[in-house]
């Protein structure tokens, strides 16, 4: 089991020499994957208790551009990016580009989303948010590894366009599929690389695992995909105990919720004191 950090392109890691330290010091403790949280806007009236509309937030895939450039070894991913309110096209683009200049170091970990405020400042209605997903992918997918993109669905296409780099796999960036929903599970059974959720404890990753147990017999895998990657953020500090149940149930990752650290002093201790866990 790897282990990784999530969320310090918030609050601790928004001043640049403070991210460059911190990275460098995940990298140097045995971490594997930095994980950058996304939220665009943040609703205001009312405002959502858990994301305040001053949280501070830096946009995931420039953050993990920056970060990108200061380490060697650190998986890059972003968990999870809400995709339907992204243009499919544009985020194909930038997505390729970090794959290239990271050395194929990029996972795009991406979502439906769940903040309706946040999803209709972008004209995407609740009730739309899955189909876009599903269709956003499959356009992103198309302009990756098609010799002639080609895709049209009612919420995005690709037709006599193209564009470069290309990502440096040939079936594209991975792409690591975020929720606990029935719909995220078989999404991540039949589009993604991997699944990223979080939780309370062991047995919610047990839980969750049963649910794309579930989703794994309604919904076909592309062999092409290979073996689903399982990546686990508990949402709390994480014990040795818990850490050697969390493997043994089969977690490939689990990432540390960062977030909660307000300053990089914070974070540094937070990195510290996780970094002996048993994987």
């Amino acid at each position: 089991m790897e282990l990784g950090i999530h969320g310090l392109n918030g609050r601790a890691a928004t001043d640049p020499a403070e991210a460059v330290r911190l990275a460098q010091r995940a990298e140097e403790l045995g971490y594997r994957s930095w994980w950058a949280a996304d939220h665009v806007v943040l609703p205001a009236e009312p405002p959502d208790p858990a994301n305040p509309p001053s949280t501070v937030l830096v946009e995931p895939l420039v953050h993990l551009a920056f970060v990108a450039a200061v380490t060697r070894q650190l998986e890059l991913a972003s968990g999870v990016v809400i995709l339907p309110q992204r243009d499919p096209l544009l985020l194909a683009k930038q997505a390729a580009s970090l794959d290239v200049l990271s050395r194929g170091r990029f996972r795009l970990g991406i979502g439906a989303g769940w903040l309706a405020a946040e999803l209709a400042a972008f004209g995407v209605a609740m009730s739309e948010r899955g189909a876009r997903t599903d269709e956003y992918l499959a356009a992103m997918r198309a302009l990756w590894t098609q010799p002639a993109p080609a895709y049209q669905g009612r919420y995005a296409g690709v037709s006599n366009v193209d564009a470069y780099p290309r990502p440096l796999r040939p079936d594209g960036v991975p792409i690591v599929v975020g929720g606990h929903s029935p719909a995220a599970f078989r999404r991540a059974v039949g589009s993604g690389h991997g699944w990223f959720g979080n939780g309370d404890s062991p047995g919610d990753l047990e839980k969750h695992l049963r649910g794309l147990a579930q989703a794994a017999g309604s919904v076909a895998r592309p062999a092409a995909l290979g073996r689903l990657e399982i990546s686990f953020m508990p949402l709390g500090p994480v014990s040795a105990a818990d850490a050697r149940d969390y493997a043994s149930l089969g977690a490939d990752r689990l990432v540390i919720f960062g977030f909660p650290a307000a300053t990089a002093a914070e974070a540094g201790r937070l990195l510290e004191q996780h970094a002996s866990l048993p994987r």
